[in-house]
């Protein structure tokens, strides 16, 4: 295992994370009488393959059902300095309530504290004013860090770049976590500004939301040889040292396992990385032509500022890697949660657009009609059904 300097907090951070929300019984509370004996084991396995490949950093949230409550039966067991510990709490507009759901967190985990605790989901500027605000929940997190329950605060964020970027700058926050990964460069601005904060960065979700690389097309596998897609898209987060730590949703203790062989090119990543990403370059240029490819995301306005709050900026990301690099089952994935994720995953799809009204939002853009086609050859792409959440279900 690697470790990183995470920000401020001078914790020594493996380069891998073990995320908490796919190998938990269910995504809605419930009472350890109904949590089957083999999922719990499983958990527990999960946790011990982790601690002992060097994945000392166990994360988890308040939403994430029976995560807190099966891990609080588990990282208990083993000596409390060896473990980083992280929940993530839902500001609220009540500050009472989001320090209730930090006490249940703290109780079902059976800690005496927490190393990070992430206000989770500031994915709007409401969000954004109930934790900034004064008496509000940042205000109340800090307090929890003077009585030493939670050691550091940071926050975590779906949202657009503009909501990440206040909370960044608000200079409150130690570290982030928020999406970035080859086929999500749009938060690369976010992930500098952070570091220039020198805030801890956490990338959420890169396997799963970085392309489904658990199950790759064929067309990737090819582009990304001698590495697997989890592999290359490992290195290319962890090759911009302002990236400190990537989350792997774990299902079972095996899913572990690709991740950490990928660290075996990890003092040469980028020699090996070099090729690989001008391969995909030129695959994107050909599918796509190198002006779209150089252009596409220039001057789109966030989803909440353009008519029928459509989110042009994350359907033409999707549109483009799904066409250039046969990322299609991803791209539908997330497509059909937009209008059905909430805050999570914001904004509307292009089925319903208003063509003249966004033209004339678009108009002063460059590339705006060439946008505009787009995202009907998206949708016609990528719409199958509307989707809900994995919490959702």
């Amino acid at each position: 295992m690697h470790y990183r300097r995470f920000g401020p907090t001078e914790l020594k951070m493996p380069v891998f994370t073990c995320g908490g929300m796919r190998y938990q019984h269910s995504w809605r509370d419930q009472p350890a009488s109904e949590i089957p004996d083999a999922v719990q084991q499983n958990l527990a396995a999960t946790i011990e393959h982790s601690l002992a490949v060097g994945i000392n950093h166990i994360e988890t949230a308040r939403g994430y059902g029976t995560s807190e409550l099966q891990l609080g039966f588990v990282l208990p067991k083993f000596p409390r300095d060896q473990l980083i510990v992280q929940t993530k709490v839902g500001p609220s507009e009540d500050v009472s309530d989001f320090l209730k759901n930090f006490e249940k967190s703290l109780k079902l985990l059976q800690l005496d504290h927490v190393d990070l605790l992430a206000l989770h989901g500031i994915n709007n500027r409401t969000q954004l004013d109930w934790s900034l605000r004064k008496g509000g929940c940042l205000e109340a997190a800090l307090a929890l860090k003077k009585q030493g329950l939670a050691r550091h605060i940071g926050f975590s964020t779906h949202g657009t770049s503009e909501v990440i970027l206040a909370a960044i700058r608000s200079g409150e926050f130690e570290y982030v976590n928020l999406h970035y990964y080859y086929v999500n460069p749009l938060n690369l601005v976010a992930v500098k500004e952070a570091h220039r904060f020198d805030m801890g960065v956490f990338i959420i979700s890169p396997t799963d939301k970085g392309g489904q690389l658990y199950s790759p097309p064929a067309k990737l596998v090819e582009l990304v040889k001698p590495l697997s897609p989890i592999a290359f898209n490992d290195l290319f987060c962890l090759s911009h040292p302002e990236v400190h730590t990537l989350s792997i949703g774990a299902a079972r203790p095996s899913d572990l396992d690709e991740h950490v062989a990928a660290l075996a090119h990890y003092e040469n990543m980028d020699e090996i990385l070099k090729p690989i990403t001008l391969r995909l370059q030129a695959a994107l240029e050909t599918a796509l032509g190198r002006e779209w490819c150089e252009r596409w995301p220039l001057g789109i306005p966030e989803y909440d500022v353009l008519p029928g709050k459509v989110n042009v900026r994350e359907i033409l990301r999707l549109y483009t890697y799904a066409k250039g690099l046969d990322l299609v089952d991803w791209g539908k994935a997330r497509y059909n949660l937009l209008g059905r994720g909430e805050d999570w995953v914001p904004g509307q799809n292009a089925a319903t657009l208003d063509e003249p009204a966004l033209l004339s939002a678009l108009a002063e853009r460059p590339f705006a009609s060439q946008q505009l086609r787009a995202l009907h050859d998206a949708h016609e792409l990528l719409f199958d059904r509307p989707l809900d959440r994995l919490s959702q279900s």
